[in-house]
């Protein structure tokens, strides 16, 4: 048994937030793309003993992700897998705020990036662009240009078309 340690902090990059742990095919050409679409900073990684990475962690705005290649034989045992091992579908989506979609967009398009949905004010209140990554996974970035009360939200959402 683990002897509790309530003195030990939890780092604030975990402290308020659900973390996004993906797996990709290849983390580290995905790590590239994300540093040259997303302006992503690796912060760490742990290289598997027979090749590829078995656990990596990258910044993206404020924002932390988790990634591994799921050909690993850690992650195979804990049946992790990439997008094109599920037929390339995936049922998350992730979202990061972010000062300036559109510049993000042009930069993710210029590295590689699938854009699903071009950058456009959305009736939420925040700029947004829908992207797929080489990798299969699907982002939504947003600047937030407008607060919006729930009373108006309901109301363009019944008159949207």
């Amino acid at each position: 048994m683990t002897e509790r340690t309530d003195h030990i902090e939890i780092p604030d990059r975990y402290r308020y937030a659900v973390i996004p742990h993906i797996m990709v095919d290849d983390a580290a050409a995905a790590i590239g793309f994300y540093q040259r679409a997303f302006g992503a900073r690796e912060d760490f990684r742990i290289d598997a003993p027979g090749g590829g990475i078995l656990h990596a962690e990258i910044t993206i705005g404020r924002s932390a992700l988790m990634l591994g290649d799921a050909s690993v034989d850690e992650a195979e045992a804990a049946s992790f897998a990439a997008p094109a091992a599920l037929g390339g579908g995936t049922s998350v989506t992730l979202h990061v705020f972010v000062p300036d979609v559109d510049s993000l967009a042009e930069r993710a398009e210029a590295a590689g990036a699938e854009i699903l949905q071009p950058p456009k004010d959305m009736f939420h209140g925040d700029r947004t662009v829908i992207l797929k990554d080489p990798s299969g996974h699907i982002w939504v970035f947003l600047t937030h240009v407008e607060d919006v009360s729930q009373e108006e939200l309901r109301r363009r959402l019944a008159t949207a078309g």
